[in-house]
């Protein structure tokens, strides 16, 4: 697998797994699929347990001092990673307890000129000698926990790969309007056809035609984080 080719926005991204058929199925359909169609995105799976020295292909075990539950052994995630060589690029865990991930970093990210490969965790996680020698960023989600990392690295790999030029498919523009792309603001309402069901209508300045008016009804409706909906629950 080679990676850019020369082609501008061209993802390379690697997924460490112990389900690839989850990941599989995510880039089978949809944008993500026609990314992979169409040379915008390559993407390489690797299932953890092959890289298992054990006959019976285990990759986790118990945790040092006591504590319930396993953790993903250090080995077989360094020869996973070590198989990748020059395209091992930056190296993505998903965790409770890393940096909170923010639109920001997708954008950094998909600027930069490097592969990508997003470690799935499990469990109760990864022997911590990984963040320490092997992962290059630890991000999180939010203040929850999931049963699967896979479902956290597809997350960061789309808000990554959506931004790639030609992922859209030509409706580069929507990802100007889209809430986050402007620190703190969120995108505004936004309505289709009828103009009216049971007695709730769409707001008569986006049926006038008046683009002025509109533009400028739409920046008023904007929502800023501080004073929108989303509040963080106490």
């Amino acid at each position: 697998m080679k990676f850019l080719n020369g082609l501008p926005g061209l993802k390379l991204f690697n997924f460490i797994t112990l389900f690839p058929h989850k990941i599989e199925a995510y880039f089978r359909d949809g944008l993500p699929g026609k990314a992979v169609e169409k040379g915008i995105l390559k993407i390489n799976i690797l299932n953890l347990r092959d890289f298992s020295e054990d006959k019976w292909r285990r990759v986790d075990d118990i945790i040092y001092g006591g504590g319930p539950g396993m953790l993903l052994k250090v080995a077989p995630i360094h020869r996973a990673l070590e198989s990748l060589g020059s395209e091992k690029g930056r190296v993505i865990y998903p965790s409770p307890s890393g940096i909170p991930f923010s639109q920001s970093h997708a954008v950094s990210f998909c600027e930069e000129n490097q592969p990508f490969t997003f470690l799935s965790g499990y469990y109760e996680g990864i022997d911590h000698r990984v963040i320490e020698h092997l992962v290059d960023t630890e991000l999180s989600l939010g203040n929850y926990v999931i049963s699967s990392g896979d479902l956290a690295c597809l997350c960061i790999s789309d808000a990554i790969l959506r931004l790639t030029p030609g992922f859209m498919g030509g409706a580069e523009q929507s990802l100007m309007d889209e809430s986050h792309n402007r620190e703190g603001v969120l995108e505004y309402p936004q309505y289709t056809r009828p103009a009216e069901y049971n007695g709730w209508k769409v707001p008569d300045v986006l049926l006038q035609g008046n683009h002025r008016e509109i533009e400028n009804w739409k920046e008023t409706n904007r929502k800023s984080i501080q004073n929108s909906e989303r509040r963080e629950l106490e």
